[in-house]
């Protein structure tokens, strides 16, 4: 998978302001939101304010500074849904990357669901 970023993906215009979101947090580095087709009564998304395509192109790419702001705000947006520190009963973080990944917006982004039995996160082929 190459990690050519297209600048008209609908988190870059999230960023940029053209299309408005439902902020749960916001710092130098990351936004997180809402998201508008919720998948467990807490899910919320959070990027990266940098033009980075997936997890291992971020990892691999981003400054440190770029890399703690968002790995923070991962953690406060956990705080914010009452889930961090064994608060709650639990949470999964998924970031899906490429085709295989059934990856549909080519910004990275992790996933934050909660608020019920998620259930297993894969079954056999």
């Amino acid at each position: 998978m190459a990690n050519t970023y297209d600048d008209q993906n609908i988190f870059a215009k999230i960023l940029r302001g053209e299309i408005p979101n439902n902020t749960v947090f916001e710092n130098e580095h990351a936004l997180a939101f809402r998201d508008l087709y919720p998948q467990a009564p807490d899910h919320v998304l959070v990027i990266p304010k940098g033009p980075y395509v997936c997890q291992d192109h971020f990892a691999n790419a981003a400054s440190d500074a770029e890399i703690v702001g968002f790995t923070r705000a991962l953690g406060e947006v956990c705080k914010i849904l009452g889930l961090a520190d064994d608060a709650g009963n639990g949470y999964r973080c998924i970031s899906n990357a490429g085709e295989d990944g059934v990856q549909e917006v080519l910004h990275l982004h992790v996933h934050i669901l909660a608020g019920r039995p998620l259930g297993r996160m894969l079954q056999k082929a």
